[in-house]
């Protein structure tokens, strides 16, 4: 009866005699058969477990990314510590913007394209480039809805600009800190709620924003139907970025609170794009005095007309 030592020769002079016939030839050893699978099997699975928290976005992965891409701070007081929130180039912009004009169902904005390198160049030139957007625009359109009329003379409103931008900035600014508060507040009541930094989420709500200056843009057609069409289409292109990127931080929370802030989230992201199309380009009919005759005592008589 052959021993395992005798094998083991037998195989080893095989291999020799293949070599020496063949030189490329590859030769695979069957020793030790049971420890193989083991180890492919935990390699696998660890290859399982690392593309799951990479989908997912876990908090240790989130932890791994943030700590290799940390980079050492400068003091606030400094004009790098606040160059680095404008460390962007164009390409991250245009995929930021691109990712809040088509959402893609399922995915976080922020661990998508975010979380790596949050900024504010973006959302500081797209509110104000919405500023100056809705402004205008305002202003065209009551230009031509009174056109052709002969008692309208046109007086540019530049008081708009600075409304637009207190509302934009103010909304832009605010809400996220108020954000950022509550989720603070509930990760302290709740530990596995999923956290953002104060900065992404201004950014998100920045980027968010974008889809409404083409928008106000097309505001300019005077057809109210027309307006609420495309103002009910980028609400729903921007509000489902905002839930997709939000939901996964309260969900784990109580039911309630948690379908209460998303309600909040959207009703307040509807209310400023209700409140601008409403303000700037539905607004009232200005009335204008115009004299007709004089009376007796010199009394001029006007006549109100539109």
């Amino acid at each position: 009866m052959a021993t395992v030592d005798d094998l083991k020769f037998q195989e080893f002079d095989d291999a020799a005699n293949l070599l020496a016939g063949n030189p490329d030839a590859t030769t695979i050893s069957i020793d030790e058969p049971s420890e193989n699978p083991k180890n492919q099997y935990g390699l696998l699975q660890d290859s399982r477990r690392e593309e799951d928290d990479e989908l997912l976005g876990t908090d240790d992965s989130d932890k791994t990314e943030l700590l290799a891409g940390q980079k050492k701070s400068a003091p606030f007081w400094t004009f790098e510590y606040y160059q680095t929130f404008f460390d962007v180039d164009t390409y991250q912009v245009l995929d930021r913007i691109k990712g809040s004009v088509f959402p893609i169902p399922g995915k976080n904005f922020v661990r998508l394209y975010i979380r790596s390198n949050p900024d504010l160049y973006g959302p500081f030139w797209i509110c104000a480039t919405l500023v100056f957007a809705i402004a205008i625009s305002g202003n065209l359109s009551n230009f031509f809805i009174h056109l052709g009329k002969p008692a309208y003379r046109y007086v540019p409103e530049f008081r708009k600009v600075s409304i637009a931008a207190t509302a934009i900035y103010a909304y832009a600014w605010l809400v996220p800190l108020a954000l950022w508060g509550f989720l603070m507040w509930r990760n302290s009541k709740v530990m596995n709620i999923v956290s953002y930094s104060f900065l992404e989420i201004v950014c998100v709500y920045g980027y968010s924003l974008f889809i409404y200056i083409p928008t106000a843009i097309l505001w300019i057609i005077p057809q109210k139907a027309v307006r609420w069409i495309l103002v009910m289409v980028s609400l729903c292109l921007s509000g489902s970025v905002l839930v997709m990127t939000f939901w996964p931080a309260v969900r784990d929370d109580n039911r309630r609170i948690a379908l209460a802030t998303m309600v909040t989230v959207v009703l307040l992201h509807a209310l400023l794009a209700i409140g601008c199309l409403a303000y700037f380009f539905d607004a009232p009919d200005l009335h204008v005095l115009i004299p007709t005759a004089a009376a007796p005592n010199g009394t001029i008589v006007a006549t109100k007309t539109q």
